[in-house]
C-alpha cells in the first residue's frame, strides 16, 4: 500500500518587526551589531525595520536656529519641523539604512507611513499636561494600517524600511512618533515579534547603572517607575507601546541594544 503524502505544511514564520532609534543612527547610519542581528533574524523570518531620527531632526532644527518643543517625550510639529522630519527621516536617514542593509547583503526599499497608504492617520487633539493646553501640530495618531504593501515586499524577500510619517484621508502628511509605527505595523502583520532597540538596551532603575536592569517589566512595574519618575519621557512612550502590542496580538515584546537583539540577556521582556 502506498503512503499518502501528507496535506500539511510548515506554516510560513510570522514577521518580526525592528524599530531602531534616532539616538543610534550616526553619520553612517545604524550600529554594526545592529546590521547582523537583522540579517541574523531574516534568515529565518521576514523582518520589517522602523527607524526613528528624533535627535537627527533635533539637530537639522537646530542648524536653522529654530528649538523644537518635545512634551513626554513626543515633538510637539509645526510646518517648519513637519518639514525637517520629512527631509531628515524619510530623506538621510531612510536612504542611509537602505544603503547600509544592501552592503549587508540584504535587499531593502525605503518606505514611510504615506507610501500606499500604509498608515492612516488623524490629527492629535489638543492634550492637557501639567494643567496647559498642548497643540502637537502635525502630529498622527494611528487610525488603521494597510499592511498590504509590507506583505507583498516581505513576499519577496525584501526588508522594508519604514520612516515614521502617516497619511490622513486628504493626502496630508503627519509626524507619527517611530515606536508607534512600529506597534501599529506589528500588529496589523500579526508580528510574532517587537524589538525596539535602544542605545542603552533594556530598562533600568538607573540609567548609568547597569546593574539596575530589569529582566521583565509587567504592567504594575510600570505604573510604580511612572509614580517614581524612573520611567519617564521616550523609555515611558515605548513601554505604552510595547503593553498596546501585546493586547494587539504581538507574541513577544523586547526592549534591547543593538548588541543583543539575538541573545537578549541585558534585554527587558515586556509581559502583560
Amino acid at each position: 500500500m502506498t503512503q499518502q503524502a501528507s496535506s500539511e505544511t510548515t506554516p510560513a514564520p510570522k514577521p518580526v518587526v525592528v524599530k531602531v532609534s534616532g539616538a543610534l543612527l550616526g553619520e553612517g547610519g545604524a550600529p554594526e551589531a545592529f546590521w547582523e542581528a537583522v540579517k541574523a533574524l531574516h534568515a529565518s523570518a521576514p523582518v520589517v525595520v522602523v527607524h526613528g531620527g528624533g535627535a537627527q531632526a533635533t539637530d537639522m532644527a537646530r542648524r536653522l536656529g529654530h528649538e523644537p518643543t518635545v512634551v513626554q517625550g513626543r515633538r510637539v510639529t509645526t510646518d517648519l519641523d513637519l518639514d525637517i522630519v520629512q527631509w531628515v527621516l524619510r530623506g538621510k536617514l531612510n536612504t542611509q539604512l537602505v544603503a547600509q542593509a544592501k552592503r549587508h547583503g540584504l535587499t531593502a526599499v525605503g518606505l514611510s507611513g504615506a507610501d500606499g497608504g500604509m498608515l492612516r492617520v488623524a490629527r492629535r487633539p489638543p492634550w492637557t499636561v501639567d494643567g496647559e493646553t498642548v497643540d502637537f501640530g502635525w502630529v498622527g495618531d494611528v487610525e488603521g494600517v494597510d499592511p498590504s504593501l509590507l506583505e507583498r515586499l516581505l513576499a519577496g524577500g525584501v526588508v522594508p524600511i519604514v520612516a515614521p510619517l502617516g497619511i490622513d484621508a486628504d493626502g496630508q502628511v503627519y509626524n507619527v512618533n517611530a515606536d508607534t509605527v512600529a506597534r501599529a505595523l506589528a500588529g496589523a502583520l500579526g508580528a510574532e515579534e517587537l524589538l525596539l532597540v535602544t542605545s542603552t538596551g533594556g530598562v533600568r532603575r538607573e540609567v548609568d547603572a547597569p546593574a539596575s536592569h530589569l529582566a521583565t517589566c509587567d504592567a504594575a512595574t510600570f505604573a510604580d517607575g511612572t509614580r517614581a519618575g524612573w520611567i519617564d519621557g521616550g523609555m515611558r512612550v515605548k513601554l505604552e507601546v510595547a503593553f498596546d502590542a501585546l493586547r494587539t496580538g504581538v507574541e513577544r515584546v523586547f526592549i534591547c541594544a543593538p548588541d543583543d537583539m539575538l541573545t537578549r540577556a541585558r534585554a527587558t521582556r515586556v509581559v502583560g
